[in-house]
């Protein structure tokens, strides 16, 4: 989780709301991502689809079974339902998305009997560094934009 915390460090250099995800294969580091939505100008960027094409890629194979994808924040419903047409085997996330998480918060799509894969899932890993990172991010952005219209 410590490595996704560095790649949701550099969304958040570039601007990007900070989410980092990291796929691991085994001891290995396969795919890393962070978000890129406004960076590629591409509304699919997540963090989580950077992270599942870079560990295809280095694969070679769409289908990413046995891995694990470590998240920063709890998947949107596009991200979790990549995970399963991934075959993903387990996913871990550090904070839960009341707005749009998809995995144990608003929906349940990485555990959902009704699809032809389930993921393992983890949350809460380093829960509280996941959420002060991101609730820094848009307190700051919140302020920067009061200023912005107080000085109109």
């Amino acid at each position: 989780m410590r490595l996704a915390l560095d790649e949701a460090a550099d969304a958040e250099r570039l601007g990007e709301v900070p989410i980092g995800a990291v796929v691991v294969l085994g001891e290995k580091v396969i795919g890393r991502g962070h978000n890129r939505v406004i960076t590629e100008q591409d509304p699919t960027a997540h963090a989580e689809i950077v992270a599942l094409r870079d560990a295809a890629r280095f694969l070679n194979n769409y289908r990413l079974t046995g891995t694990t994808l470590y998240v920063t924040i709890e998947p949107c419903p596009m991200c979790a339902g990549a995970l399963v047409n991934a075959r993903v085997a387990r996913l871990v996330y550090g904070a839960a998305d009341p707005r749009a998480g998809a995995v144990t918060t608003l929906f349940q799509l990485c555990t959902d009997p009704r699809l032809n894969h389930r993921l393992q899932v983890q949350a809460g890993v380093l829960e509280a560094e996941c959420r002060e990172m991101i609730q820094s991010f848009f307190q700051r952005r919140r302020a920067e934009v009061k200023r912005e219209r107080d000085e109109e």
